[in-house]
C-alpha cells in the first residue's frame, strides 16, 4: 500500500514537472513570436518612413527643376516657397487596398527654403588657405552683433574654420553644418543664436537679396544701414529684383553691390521633411544643389525624435 502511494506520489510530482516545463516552453515560445512580431513591425515602420521621406524630397527636387525651367529670379512669392502643411498619408501606406484597419496614422509635413538667405560661412577664407578675407570678417562680425553674440566670436569662428579646411587646429574635419559648429568648440547658445544668420555650404555663395532678411542683408552689404535694408525687402515684396542693378537704383550714392556677396537667384536650398508615422516621429533634413538642369541632393541627415521601443 506504501508502495502504491509512494508510486502515485512519484507520478504526480512527475506530472507536475512536464507540466511547468510544457508552460515555461510554450511561454518562451510565445514572446519570441511576440518579439519577432514587434521586430518585424519595426523594421516594416523603418522602411515606409524611408520611402514617405524619400518621396518628400523628390517631390521638392521637382519643384525646383520646374522653377529652373521656368527661369528668372529666385524670390519667396514661387512654388517652391509655400511649405506643405501637414498632409495625412495612411491611406497610401496599407500593402493590401482592402484592409486599411492596421495601417498606422501617417502625417508629412515640409518644407523648402532659400540656403543662400543667410550668410556663408565658407566665404571667409579661400579654400585650402588658411588665410581669413578680413571684407568678409566684417560681415561675420555685423552678424555677430545682430546676433546678440559675443565680440570675439566672429575672429575665432573664422581661424577656426580655416584651419579646419585645412585639416588643422581642433577639428579632425571640416563642419558641415551650423549644428556641427560645436567641434570647434562653440557652445549651444552660440550656435543658436547665429542659426538664423549664418549657414555653412559646400562652396563659396552670394546672398540672395530676394530671400535674405534685413539683418542679413545690411550686415553684407558694406556701409548700409539698416533703413536701407529695410526700403529693399518691403520693395521686394511687391516686386522681386529680377537683376542687381534694380536694387542698386535704390540705394545711396556710394554703396554698391558686388556680384560675389550678393545675388537675385540661388543654387543651394534647404528641405526639411517632418513624418509622423503612429507614434513616431522622423525629421530628414536635406541639402539640393541646382546644377543646371538637374537638382541633386548633396547632404541628407534623418533624426529620429521618437525611438520606438521593442
Amino acid at each position: 500500500m506504501r508502495m502504491r502511494r509512494h508510486e502515485r506520489g512519484a507520478a504526480l510530482l512527475t506530472a507536475m514537472v512536464i507540466v511547468t516545463l510544457v508552460a515555461t516552453l510554450a511561454a518562451a515560445m510565445v514572446w519570441q513570436q511576440w518579439r519577432a512580431v514587434q521586430a518585424e513591425t519595426i523594421e516594416r515602420s523603418r522602411i515606409q518612413s524611408a520611402w514617405i521621406l524619400s518621396g518628400a524630397l523628390d517631390w521638392a527636387r521637382l519643384i525646383l527643376r520646374e522653377d529652373t525651367r521656368a527661369g528668372g529670379p529666385d524670390h519667396l512669392g514661387e512654388p517652391w516657397a509655400v511649405p506643405l502643411a501637414e498632409a495625412r498619408l495612411s491611406s497610401f501606406l496599407a500593402v493590401d487596398k482592402n484592409n486599411t484597419d492596421d495601417a498606422p496614422e501617417a502625417f508629412l509635413s515640409g518644407t523648402i527654403t532659400d540656403a543662400q538667405a543667410r550668410y556663408n560661412l565658407r566665404n571667409l577664407f579661400q579654400e585650402q588657405e588658411a588665410k581669413v578675407i578680413p571684407g568678409e570678417l566684417a560681415i561675420l562680425k555685423r552678424l555677430c552683433e545682430a546676433a546678440g553674440v559675443a565680440d570675439d566670436v566672429a575672429n575665432r569662428l573664422a581661424t577656426a574654420l580655416a584651419a579646419a579646411d585645412l585639416g588643422q587646429g581642433d577639428a579632425a574635419l571640416m563642419p558641415q553644418s551650423i549644428a556641427q559648429l560645436g567641434w570647434l568648440g562653440f557652445d549651444d547658445d552660440t550656435r543658436k543664436r547665429l542659426a538664423p544668420f549664418v549657414v555653412l555650404l559646400p562652396t563659396r555663395t552670394p546672398v540672395n537679396l530676394n530671400t535674405a532678411s534685413i539683418e542679413v542683408i545690411a550686415a553684407t552689404v558694406d556701409g548700409l544701414q539698416r533703413g536701407d535694408a529695410e526700403q529693399l525687402v518691403q520693395v521686394r515684396q511687391r516686386t522681386p529684383f529680377r537683376s542687381l542693378a534694380q536694387a542698386q537704383a535704390l540705394l545711396p550714392n556710394g554703396i554698391t553691390l558686388q556680384p560675389n556677396q550678393v545675388s537675385t537667384t540661388t543654387r543651394y536650398f534647404d528641405v526639411r521633411g517632418r513624418l509622423r508615422l503612429g507614434d513616431r516621429v522622423l525629421v530628414e533634413h536635406s541639402l539640393l544643389e541646382r546644377r543646371g538642369a538637374n537638382v541633386i541632393a548633396v547632404q541628407r541627415e534623418r533624426v529620429n525624435l521618437t525611438e520606438p521601443q521593442p
